[in-house]
This record gives structure tokens, sequence and C-alpha cells, in this order.
């Protein structure tokens, strides 16, 4: 690839970190996050806020979410472009409260970092890896489900086996073996320096891959009818036979109105879309996160090719 060209793609990296962003600082993510209508009506922040260590000793702030009932299994949560792990509070409360515990790391390229400045372009890439990495070394040998929204689902497929571009200075396997299943909420569509359509491909455990009918690629019109498709590609590239679920939602966007991931949208929130989506994927979580059965042959019953919840299997 040219300088010009990988310049050019640098460049829409930052377009679409720059119109996915959030506002609220980290100094007040707990009053923040408790007073947001998104808690579900629960006053609910991290129960331990850990620091971890990148392999050149950059510090890594993580929220943790530990449930009070017994635990099943754990999650690790990559959020949006300039967004933050409490921006998720709708998504993550009831994985929680299912016995999950979630770990989420504060990555550099947040509104909310305080060394955010510093982390231009695709140094977020090779950062987001490193945090992902450093939560892989503090859990040891357990397994765990990597999950993620937008840039974040980017991450959770790639853990999952999708095979990203590596960022320059970053050795070894992109991939975890300890990852038993993906959760990707409307993952990007595929971005030369990031990750092509093959590489989306040699994904390689179970997925569930969400988008909706209002979710337009950056850079596509929004009266385009099928701008919301390349957030697909994930699902489509996949080979079959893989437990692989599509899963798309009438009438949702990027944030599902404001509730997830960036609340400065203009709304009105799409939270009936989003329950739906939280309810798809507690199932999800139980067939291939917890390997049951009965919830396999339950989420299966819901494949359709109508709207409003379209569910496709591969």
């Amino acid at each position: 690839m040219t300088d010009t060209n990988r310049t050019g793609k640098i460049s829409q990296l930052s377009l679409i970190m720059s119109r996915r962003a959030a506002l609220v600082g980290f100094g007040t993510i707990a009053t923040a996050a408790m007073a947001h209508q998104g808690g579900g009506g629960k006053a609910v922040r991290p129960s331990v806020r850990l620091t971890l260590a990148s392999g050149d000793g950059r510090e890594i702030p993580v929220f943790d979410w530990t449930p009070s009932v017994c635990g099943v299994g754990t999650i690790l949560f990559s959020h949006g472009a300039a967004s933050s792990p409490d921006k998720y509070l709708r998504l993550i409360e009831p994985w929680v409260a299912q016995g999950w515990r979630v770990l989420a790391p504060l990555h550099v390229d947040s509104r909310d970092h305080p060394e955010t400045e510093k982390f231009k372009g695709l140094a977020s890439w090779k950062a987001r890896l490193e945090d992902i990495r450093a939560l892989s070394a503090y859990l040891g040998a357990n397994h765990y489900v990597a999950a993620g929204h937008s840039y974040g689902g980017l991450v959770a497929l790639t853990l999952g086996g999708s095979q990203a571009i590596a960022p320059d200075g970053l050795e070894g396997p992109l991939g975890d073996d300890k990852v038993q299943a993906v959760i990707a909420l409307s993952p990007p569509a595929p971005i030369p320096v990031l990750i092509t359509r093959a590489g989306y491909g040699t994904l390689s455990v179970p997925a569930l891959i969400q988008t909706g009918t209002r979710d337009i690629v950056p850079g596509m019109s929004a009266d385009s009818a099928d701008g919301w498709k390349g957030h697909l590609v994930p699902f489509e590239a996949a080979a079959a036979g893989g437990q692989r679920y599509g899963l798309v939602l009438e009438g949702v966007d990027h944030y599902f109105g404001g509730a997830i991931c960036d609340f400065e949208q203009p709304g009105p929130p799409q939270l009936a879309q989003l329950d739906a989506a939280v309810h798809l994927s507690d199932l999800f979580l139980q067939a291939h996160g917890l390997g049951q059965n009965a919830m396999q042959r339950e989420l299966k019953s819901r494949i359709t090719d109508q709207l409003p919840a379209r569910l496709f299997f591969k």
C-alpha cells in the first residue's frame, strides 16, 4: 500500500472515531452512570476499578462488574471508538444479572482517557490489542467470551480468530485461544488498514453479529437502502458450520438512539430494540458461552428472515 493510500485510510479511521465520540469525563463516571436513564433504573457502577499494565508499562484502567449471584463466566468487553465502558450499562447490567463477570478496559481512544491525545490514528489500534492482552493474562488459564461494539466489535472478532492487520510494533498472534465465543455489535465494514473481508472470514468460534437497518456505514448516505449492510460482512465472510448468527434489527442505528455508546445522539432511545438484542445475547451466552444444548435449540428456534428482528444462522 502506498503512503498516500495508507494516510487516506488512517484519515478514514479518524473520521469514524470522531463521528462516534462520547463526552462524559472519566472523573465523573460513577455519577454519570448512576444518573443516566440507560442504567435501567438501578444505580450500578463498577464494583472494582482495576489498573493493569501493558507490556511497556502503560497503565490500563479497567472496569470490573462482578455479579452478586454465583458467577458463571467472564466477558471481556471492548467499547466503541471515543466512548467508555460506563456508556453501555443497558447492555452490561443484564449480563451481570445473569452471573457474568464483565471486565472492560478504558481504551486510549476514549474521550475520557487522560492520555487520549497521545494516541492518534492506528496508535489506538495497537493500544486496544495490548489492553486485551493484559486482561487475558490477568485471567490466567480461564476462558472467556469476547464482546464489543463498533471498533470494539472488531477487537472481539479479532480475538475470536478473524485475521486483522497487525499494527506496527505488536508481535505475536492477535487471536486468543481462550475465547469461547464472540458478540460483536455493529462491527466496522472492512477497512484495509485494519481488516479485509477475507480477514473477517477466518473467524473460528461461535459468534453473534448485530446491526440495524439505520446503522449506516460512515461515508454512505443515510438514504442508501443498503447502507447498513457493511456491518454484516463478518457474518457473511465467516465459513458455514461454525455456529454464527447474524442479527438485523429494524429501525436501529449505530447507537440504539443514544441508549449506548454516545448519550449525545438525538434519539429517541431505541430501548425495545436494545432489549431484544440483549435477550438474544443472553440466549447466545447460555448456548455458546456455557455450552447449554437446550439454549442452542432455543436460539435456533428464533431464526427468521422477517423483521423486526431478523436472525440468520450459518
